[in-house]
Formats: C-alpha cells, sequence, structure tokens
C-alpha cells in the first residue's frame, strides 16, 4: 500500500478533486464518506490504483452537496488517503478518508475524466504533517471547558474519559469537523492559520450559538 506523504513535498502535483458541501477534513482526522455516484466511484477506483489520495473541497456556491461541471472551488482544502474502503453489492463504495493536509488549488485541469483533477500545493501547510503541532499554545482547559458547556446546552453525552486520553491537537481538529455549523463557518475552521486559531474560532462560534439559543447565524468576523 502506498505511503501517506511525509511532507509538501512528497504530496503529488496533480489530484482527483471530491467537491463536497460542508464536509471539512482535517489531518490525522477521519471522515467516513458513502460513495455513489458513478463519477466518483470512478474517482476511488482511480485512487486505489494510485496513491490513495483524493481532494476533499468545498464548492463556493453551497447550495448543491456534490455539483457537477466545472463549478467554482474554494481554493483551499485537505488532501485525504483513503485508509478503508467497502465495496457493496450494488456497486457503492464505503470509505474512509483520513486528512494529510491541507492544500491550495493551482489550477483546474481537464483530462477527459468524469471526476475533477487538479494540480494542487501544499506549501505553506508543513505544520499539517506535525501532529501535535501549535498544542502548546492551545489553553486546552478552556477548550474544554466550552466543550463541557456546548454539552448540557445541546444535551450530549460525552466520553469524558475518552477525551481526557485524546491529545489536545485531535481533540480540536475532531470538534471542528463534527460542529453543527455551516460551509462557510467550516471553511474557516480548516483554513484557521494555526492550531490555537481553530480552537478560538470553534469556542467563539460556539458561545455565540449558546448567547444566542442555538438559533441565528455565526458571525465569521
Amino acid at each position: 500500500m502506498p505511503q501517506r506523504p511525509a511532507s509538501p513535498l512528497e504530496v503529488p502535483d496533480v489530484v482527483p478533486i471530491f467537491p463536497l458541501t460542508g464536509a471539512l477534513l482535517l489531518p490525522y482526522s477521519h471522515r467516513p464518506l458513502n460513495i455513489f455516484e458513478p463519477r466518483y466511484i470512478e474517482m476511488v477506483d482511480f485512487a486505489l490504483s494510485t496513491d490513495r489520495l483524493i481532494g476533499l473541497i468545498q464548492p463556493e456556491d453551497a447550495s448543491e452537496e456534490s455539483p457537477a461541471g466545472q463549478v467554482p472551488l474554494h481554493k483551499v482544502g485537505c488532501l485525504g488517503r483513503l485508509t478503508h474502503f467497502e465495496e457493496s453489492g450494488d456497486g457503492r463504495y464505503f470509505i474512509i478518508l483520513e486528512g494529510v493536509t491541507r492544500f491550495r488549488i493551482q489550477k483546474d485541469l481537464d483530462r477527459g475524466t468524469p471526476y475533477r483533477l487538479a494540480e494542487i500545493s501544499a506549501e505553506g501547510f508543513a505544520a499539517d504533517f506535525v501532529r501535535n503541532d501549535g498544542e502548546e499554545a492551545v489553553d486546552r482547559a478552556r477548550f474544554v471547558k466550552m466543550m463541557r458547556d456546548y454539552a448540557e446546552f445541546a444535551s450530549i453525552d460525552l466520553n469524558w474519559e475518552e477525551i481526557e486520553r485524546t491529545g489536545t491537537a485531535d481533540l480540536v481538529n475532531f470538534c471542528a469537523m463534527v460542529s453543527p455549523y455551516g460551509p462557510a463557518e467550516k471553511q474557516v475552521l480548516l483554513e484557521a492559520q494555526t492550531l490555537n486559531d481553530r480552537a478560538e474560532t470553534l469556542i467563539a462560534m460556539t458561545e455565540y450559538e449558546m448567547a444566542g439559543g442555538g438559533k441565528g447565524a455565526v458571525p465569521l468576523n
């Protein structure tokens, strides 16, 4: 099986692109996906036969979950490594992507495939290859308090023993991925420059939601 890229220099220049609204993937996190459209089944087949890498990225227009054609995309997405797949009897796939690194789209490519291909660069995201990068800057106690307050607010049961065993970077990124916010907020969390920026942004979003009783959009500036 091809190995996970260990630095920006090992990230391929060209990858298949999966535009998916509201889907956030972050380094070292995992996202399950059900694949049923023929173009994306072919995309998975291609990934399985090559380096198992797929770029997950949001379209700019959030009105469609997975738009067809060369619709405009956000510039930043996350490269995922296909670590698990199951094939159903009707030809569908259930896959799990493990986040590798964020990337920027350099250029859309037209090579006659039903799925999109793009030239990408992971330059500027070297910290994504270090699992615990930036943990020391995060106020973990404050972040966990936010989790406790939100769990009470939303009547969610959390496994606090498991949370205590989870590293700070993994905890922040997991919470960002499962947070109940919309595509625009997810993109802000993805593009946060540092782990602490992502933690503080998520705290601010959550505090705003709780202050408003769970109603209304979260302000992004």
